[in-house]
């Protein structure tokens, strides 16, 4: 079953394959498949991939990405969940691509131990996004940076500014530098999806941390937990009746940190909720 790469784009090509493979494209894994070399060429140059790296990629599909990964990267390792794209996979994986098969979040953290110091480049299916991101940022050996096709509204939220903050856009702003690099519109899938997709890249900062950096992550994320667990109430009500903290201690330091105790979660930044964490870790 050799593949042609330029047909890859085209969806009457790729329908030829899904029907050779006895594959009906899934909502429930994300395969929607990208018809634009434009956004592939973007999504490498961003990640700045040379022949030196080691790269993860999830759900590689018929390939679109992982062959041009491929051409310029050291060596590709990719995970894959439809078994059904293993005689396409046995005819057409490139030498310096290794192909997993199985849920990516349950493999994710072998294969890091393995690479230590790799880059992730992937089109994740939307229904994981939130779940992968979590996965690699838990890693004890982190990505060195991650550039991902996501879907819009999630792209939005991950960049997100004070004033519109969620637990997911303060965890991995925390954990790297976050940028929107451009916006995909869904006519550039097959099929067409319900809604448009992003690219976004994160550098992370600080990959190997000591012990004590990893007891701060324990506390810091103690505390968001906390600070979002009812987004309708003021944070000094949050945080103290999860933490179990006294009212007026709460409400000063937040006066201290913010200028306003009375804020609301979504209105701090990372440096704010570092700064809260390192106050509160005094009294917890």
């Amino acid at each position: 079953m050799q593949y042609e790469y330029n047909n890859l784009f085209k969806p009457r090509y790729l329908k030829e394959l899904c029907e050779r493979c006895s594959l009906r494209p899934s909502k429930k894994y994300g395969q929607n498949y990208l018809l634009s070399s434009q956004y592939i060429e973007k999504m490498i140059e961003v990640a700045k991939v040379n022949d030196t790296d080691k790269i993860l990629e999830i759900g590689p599909g018929f390939g679109i990405l992982t062959f041009a990964l491929a051409q310029r990267a050291g060596r590709v390792y990719t995970c894959e969940i439809e078994k059904k794209l293993q005689p396409y996979w046995e005819t057409n994986v490139p030498d310096n691509v290794d192909i997993m098969w199985g849920n990516a979040i349950n493999k994710v953290e072998d294969i890091s131990n393995t690479l230590q110091d790799y880059k992730v480049v992937a089109n994740l299916p939307y229904q994981i996004t939130s779940h992968i991101l979590r996965s690699l940022l838990d890693l004890l050996h982190k990505p060195t940076s991650i550039t991902i096709m996501v879907q819009k509204e999630v792209a939005e939220r991950i960049v997100a500014k004070p004033g519109d903050m969620s637990i997911l856009s303060v965890a991995i702003q925390y954990y790297g530098d976050v940028r929107m690099v451009t916006n995909v519109s869904k006519g550039n899938f097959w099929p067409r999806p319900q809604v448009d997709s992003a690219i976004i890249h994160i550098d992370i900062k600080n990959k190997k941390k000591e012990k004590n950096e990893k007891d701060f992550d324990i506390m810091f994320f103690r505390v968001l937990r906390a600070g979002f667990s009812h987004k309708r109430k003021q944070l000094w009500r949050n945080l103290s009746t999860q933490l179990f903290l006294e009212k007026q201690i709460v409400m000063v330091l937040l006066h201290d940190i913010c200028g306003d105790e009375k804020i609301r979660a979504e209105d701090l930044s990372v440096d704010q909720w570092i700064s809260i964490v390192k106050k509160l870790s005094k009294v917890l």
